[in-house]
């Protein structure tokens, strides 16, 4: 597989996104919500995205629940993982069983329609950030680790890979990457007893197949931001942590990427501190610098996250189970409506 990861604009194919698509460097392909019109037209889509790659191919969303679910119409409305500790409020464990129902269920809908990852969990701790916020299970680690764990669970019973995010921890700056450029002024230490402690318990558990680092600068640690830091991947990360996945950086169109320079400086940076997938959205040029710009003979082994599931979502909504666990949470969502 190639390195690249990039993106299309509308729900059908152009002839510029075939291309793209059957370059040798691309890798896979994000969707998001002007991919989305309606179960049919998503279908044709993925057959056709899979047909013009002609290869191996990862194909990912973003469809945590809450406020970032790509795929909303006829599909089932997952919660914000924010809200599942303020429901179940000292009980741990029913909470941890009631999030691996929402993995299980974000990933047999994704894969019915051959989508291959959802980029999640959500790890960072809810303390401020203002592009966080409930996306986080909670802003203590010991709700984040069990219902995290929970939920990587039910995405691996489905058949899903699963996605740490945004290491070493966004939750505590409030700035947001997407359009500005956070920094970090606590130390390694106080980052350690807090923020890092979930991606430690779930690498250890085996719960995360990959992880996706954050666009922020901890300047009393490092001063490259974590996705362009071989201090943050190679040594905490791989060394330290001992984490043998794969390693997504976060979007290089971002705001947070531009302290690494232009985008092929970035791509490279990013490729140079150890990420082995690169997220390139939003930006078609930046993909043809890319694709321009980089040795058409670099691959990377990652089809380990790719899925092997067979089966349609009518098949699914016919189980026993789709039935039990829709029905489940559509009760929880009543009760934040």
């Amino acid at each position: 597989m190639g390195p690249i990861v990039v993106d299309i604009a509308g729900y059908e194919l152009t002839q510029e996104d075939k291309e793209i698509l059957a370059h040798p460097l691309t890798g896979g392909l994000i969707l998001f919500s002007r991919n989305y019109h309606d179960h049919a037209q998503l279908h044709a889509l993925i057959k056709a995205i899979r047909q013009a790659a002609g290869k191996p191919l990862l194909i990912a969303v973003d469809h945590e629940g809450g406020r970032v679910q790509r795929f909303r119409e006829n599909f089932s409305a997952i919660p914000a993982m924010g809200k599942i500790a303020d429901y179940y409020e000292n009980d741990k464990s029913a909470a941890a069983i009631f999030a691996k129902s929402c993995g299980w269920l974000l990933a047999a809908e994704l894969l019915a329609f051959d989508i291959d990852l959802s980029f999640a969990p959500v790890l960072d701790l809810e303390r401020g950030s203002q592009v966080i916020g409930d996306r986080s299970f909670h802003r203590d680690s010991e709700w984040v680790i069990p219902l995290a764990s929970g939920l990587c669970n039910g995405m691996h019973d489905a058949g899903m890979k699963t996605t740490g995010k945004h290491f070493p921890g966004h939750g505590s700056v409030f700035a947001d990457s997407h359009i500005d450029l956070p920094v970090d002024l606590r130390s390694l230490h106080d980052i350690k007893q807090t923020d890092l402690l979930p991606f430690a318990e779930l690498i250890k558990q085996s719960h995360l197949d990959a992880i996706m680092p954050a666009h922020v600068i901890y300047e009393n640690i490092d001063p490259q931001a974590a996705g362009f830091s071989q201090y943050w991947l190679q040594k905490i990360l791989k060394t330290e942590l001992g984490f043998k996945g794969s390693i997504f950086s976060d979007d290089l169109s971002m705001h947070g990427a531009s302290v690494a320079g232009n985008y092929l400086e970035r791509a490279l940076q990013a490729r140079w501190a150890g990420c082995d997938l690169l997220l390139a959205c939003n930006d078609r040029k930046a993909v043809e610098t890319l694709l321009d710009g980089f040795d058409n003979n670099l691959a990377t082994p990652q089809e380990h996250l790719l899925h092997h599931t067979r089966f349609t979502l009518a098949e699914l909504q016919m189980t026993d189970k789709w039935q039990q666990v829709s029905k489940s949470i559509e009760q929880f969502n009543c009760q934040f409506m």
